[in-house]
């Protein structure tokens, strides 16, 4: 062979062989996790930026022409993204559609579950999508990726196996120092009252109880009479603080606070999109100091 086609040979495998998979991502959690677990072997193409809103996001034809050349197409899953198998259409069979939530365990807005103090009739047994909030299920999260990356690029199996194992060790630091500002809660007031039902994962983790005043969805739909009983649990079991959150409408809460006299805490991050707070370490971080501020006694 001419030395020339040799070293156009050559240089040919070796762009093969480094070529970084692109991936794109339909939240910037799963981007940031993506980037953890692949490192400089993908190319994370974010489509839901931080700033934006999952409950109301659908791709748009430029959206659609960025994911173009993905091998992978990342999502929450739990339908989370209810356009999924209309994007899998436009798509066509060469993006393999990823609901990373899927191996992780559902859990169920259900009163009878202990992590729930009440919670709406009308969205009961409504699986609670929002499991992005467990140090835990991102751990399950980053061992499923490094598969499903393996699978497409087996070349760099034991990189992306070796990346999962490091994010998970983080995921377990920081799941250790919300333990530990946490504690100074006394257990009797880790009771989480949100609007919304984006917390049950926090809250079985973490030992608090859930009460969402609106289930699920973000309609602001809650009956007189579920608010009236929300109001009735604030007052019998001595909850000192409500939680708004970014990106939904405080005004059922903003009434609560009103006719209760219960204190309004920061916002929390809810779908973990905010501009501030869009990975799970700034998102567990902000929402962790919010409610310790809140929640924790003032030293006399």
């Amino acid at each position: 062979m001419k030395p020339l086609l040799l070293s156009l040979l050559c240089l040919w495998m070796t762009d093969s062989a480094t070529a970084a998979v692109k991936v794109a991502s339909l939240h910037p959690i799963l981007a940031d996790l993506a980037r953890q677990v692949g490192g400089e072997h993908v190319q994370v193409v974010e489509v839901l930026k931080a700033g934006g809103d999952v409950h109301h996001f659908e791709p748009a034809a430029r959206d659609i022409a960025a994911m173009r050349g993905s091998v992978l197409l990342l999502a929450m899953g739990k339908h989370l993204e209810t356009y999924l198998d209309k994007l899998r259409d436009s798509l066509g069979s060469g993006v393999k559609v990823v609901e990373v939530g899927r191996p992780i365990p559902s859990l169920k807005l259900d009163p009878s579950q202990e992590v729930f103090v009440c919670c709406p009739h009308h969205s009961h047994s409504s699986i609670d999508p929002h499991w992005w909030h467990s140090a835990e299920n991102m751990k399950r999260a980053a061992r499923f990726l490094a598969d499903e990356l393996a699978a497409v690029d087996p070349v760099h199996e034991d990189s992306y196996t070796s990346a999962a194992k490091v994010a998970s060790k983080r995921f377990d630091e920081l799941k250790r120092w919300a333990q530990q500002q946490i504690s100074g809660i006394p257990r009797a007031d880790r009771k989480l009252v949100t609007a919304h039902a984006a917390f049950g994962y926090f809250c079985k983790e973490f030992g608090f109880k859930s009460v969402p005043v609106l289930g699920i969805g973000r309609s602001d739909d809650a009956s007189p009479q579920y608010i009236a009983q929300t109001m009735q649990v604030i007052r019998d079991q001595k909850i000192r603080a409500v939680f708004p959150e970014d990106q939904a409408n405080p005004k059922v809460l903003t009434e609560i606070v009103r006719s209760t006299g219960v204190k309004l805490g920061d916002s929390l991050v809810a779908d973990g999109t905010a501009l501030n707070a869009h990975t799970f370490e700034t998102m567990l971080g902000h929402n962790v100091r919010a409610i310790v501020a809140a929640l924790k006694p003032v030293a006399p």
